[in-house]
């Protein structure tokens, strides 16, 4: 959830032709380059190396990004194919009411 909503917030600014930042850590004004799966979270690299992420699975930031990505198109062809089926079942509950 976290990936898409930063996705769409940058999908946004770059529709409207504004300039995109790059988000930086809270805590460390540093640039979020890794993340932490277990936490669902971009993190930069001095959180990476806390004790509340070192035994976390981490990945870099575009190979999430992949990884996700492939995720959420899988779901969405799923839900296709689910309102194309309920279509058809719709059209076949009103032709046989009529």
């Amino acid at each position: 959830a976290r990936v898409l909503e930063v996705a769409k917030r940058l999908s946004l600014q770059a529709a409207r032709g504004e300039t995109v930042e790059e988000e930086g850590c809270e805590r460390h004004q540093e640039p979020l380059k890794v993340f932490c799966k277990e936490d669902g979270a971009f993190i930069c690299a001095i959180c990476r190396e806390s004790r509340a992420h070192r035994a976390h699975t981490m990945l870099p930031v575009q190979d999430a990004v992949q990884e996700y990505k492939g995720q959420i198109q899988a779901h969405l062809q799923a839900l296709k194919e689910d309102r194309d089926k309920l279509l058809v079942f719709r059209e076949a509950e009103v032709r046989r009411s009529w």
